[in-house]
């Protein structure tokens, strides 16, 4: 019974059609006749014309030189002498130049014991294996970066025992790769830390949260115990369920106690800190209390015994008395600023308040024909206290005054800049100017001169800094003897 054309080439059709959807190819080698066929499909994967005419020396050398084209000319030979069967995947040049991964098999048919015909398939397998190679790549450099990571890392079942640990993990706890795979996570886990350890594994299996950072005690191989951040992520399949938790443990014992210590210190320097300021109040509320009664009883000398006043002597004794008076106002004064935690500050103008400065020092500006050039957005405000900021212009603008040029009018320019969230208020003045390399560091230290006038106390800038890092500010300065000085003044700004 013959079977009709029409089913024939149907069935050659369908054959074709499954040839090229899976890009696999036939091939047919006579060793008798040295014949060897190529099917459209291998052709096409050749990249050569559809009447190519191949043979045994052109088709082997089509495989890329050096391993695949040995690994195919030995598997063929085999194949022919030894009635091996062959399958292997490796790399031909396309006759356009391409490199290409395809899969070649070979199957010999044998009568007699001799080969007479070698069938094959040979498929394209190009994207594959690059995808294959690519992801065993990317596999590799994650072995790679996981087994030299210097933090601590494992892969832990969801019983707590180990699938994978890399060496940092080991020589955090002290053990060989043998002795910790005998352990579980919990038999690191100090005991007290277990139940939160555990709770947060339950809340990432249920999906509550999709991963965890705590901080954690771990017992060590020789019994030692450490803190380590634990930072754990869940890793579930397809379908969503849990398969395995992936953790990594830093030591961070050092940091743990280097933190309790620093905490330690700053408990005792807070501590001090509040007896100082205790301390500062009693003192200037007791010395101002002698003072005012020293300078009673000098007051009823001079009313009851006036007799006794009449000498050398009282008048340096009224004069102590008065220089202790400014002494422990000066305190009082720097005292308050420092007691006093929680100031009520508010917007304020800043010309406004320069303007009331100048105001209030006009006579003194008239009497030394002082020049005064100011450039102030008159819509500028900045956050402080009225007092403060009265206090701190008036300081910068007298002593400017105060310590300008001999026999030279003082010359004094205010200005402002914008800086981050800052105002910065700009005093320059053309006086005396500081030795800021002889007297830089003492500049605005207690009972500090820098000139020879016969009023300077030392306390002006001591208390003028105070009050602006009270108000959340800062103090630079620039100078040069016998050239000037620029104060930058910087206050919170207002937005």
């Amino acid at each position: 019974m013959s079977i009709p054309n029409t089913q024939k080439k149907s069935s050659i059709d369908l054959l074709d059609f499954i040839q090229e959807r899976a890009s696999i190819g036939t091939w047919e080698y006579n060793p008798t006749s040295t014949i060897l066929n190529w099917s459209t499909q291998t052709k096409k994967i050749h990249e050569v014309p559809l009447d190519y005419k191949p043979n045994v020396e052109m088709g082997l050398a089509f495989y890329k030189e050096g391993y695949s084209r040995d690994t195919i000319s030995t598997l063929f030979t085999n194949c022919i002498e030894n009635h091996d069967t062959f399958d292997v995947e490796i790399q031909i040049i396309t006759h356009t130049g391409k490199e290409k991964w395809v899969r070649t098999i070979g199957t010999p048919i044998v009568e007699n014991h001799k080969c007479i015909l070698v069938q094959g398939l040979f498929q394209d397998i190009d994207k594959k294996a690059k995808n294959s190679k690519e992801l065993a790549y990317k596999e590799l450099l994650l072995r790679k970066t996981f087994e030299t990571a210097l933090v601590g890392m494992a892969i832990v079942d969801l019983e707590g025992n180990w699938i994978d640990i890399n060496k940092s993990l080991c020589n955090t706890f002290g053990y060989s790769r043998e002795e910790i795979e005998n352990l579980s996570f919990m038999d690191l886990t100090h005991p007290d830390d277990l139940r939160k350890d555990y709770k947060a594994m339950m809340k990432l299996i249920s999906g509550k949260i999709d991963h965890y950072e705590v901080e954690q005690r771990y017992i060590c191989k020789k019994g030692k115990t450490i803190w380590a951040k634990l930072s754990t992520s869940l890793v579930r399949d397809d379908h969503g369920k849990p398969v395995h938790f992936v953790a990594q443990i830093n030591d961070v014992s050092q940091i743990v106690e280097t933190s309790k210590k620093v905490n330690q210190l700053l408990e005792t320097t807070e501590d001090q800190n509040k007896r100082l300021l205790n301390f500062a109040h009693i003192v200037s509320h007791n010395l101002r209390s002698h003072y005012g009664n020293l300078d009673m009883l000098l007051d009823i000398i001079k009313m009851d015994l006036p007799e006794t006043t009449d000498n050398e002597i009282f008048p340096l004794v009224e004069q102590a008395v008065s220089h202790l008076g400014e002494t422990v106002a000066n305190l009082n004064e720097v005292a308050a600023i420092n007691i006093q935690k929680d100031l009520n500050t508010e917007p304020l103008n800043l010309s406004k308040c320069l303007n009331g400065a100048i105001s209030s020092i006009s006579a003194m500006i008239l009497e030394s024909k002082t020049t005064l050039s100011v450039n102030i957005n008159p819509e500028q405000y900045i956050i402080g206290v009225p007092a403060y900021l009265d206090s701190i212009i008036l300081n910068f603008l007298t002593n400017a005054i105060k310590y300008k040029k001999p026999n030279v009018p003082a010359n004094i320019e205010i200005s402002t800049t914008i800086k981050n969230d800052f105002v910065v208020l700009q005093v320059k003045d053309y006086g005396q100017g500081i030795d800021l390399k002889k007297y830089g560091e003492k500049l605005f230290g207690m009972y500090k001169t820098f000139h020879k006038h016969d009023d300077s106390r030392g306390l002006g800038l001591f208390i003028t800094k105070n009050q602006v890092e009270a108000i959340g500010g800062k103090i630079e300065v620039e100078s040069e003897v016998q050239v000037g000085t620029t104060f930058y003044i910087y206050l919170k700004t207002h937005e």
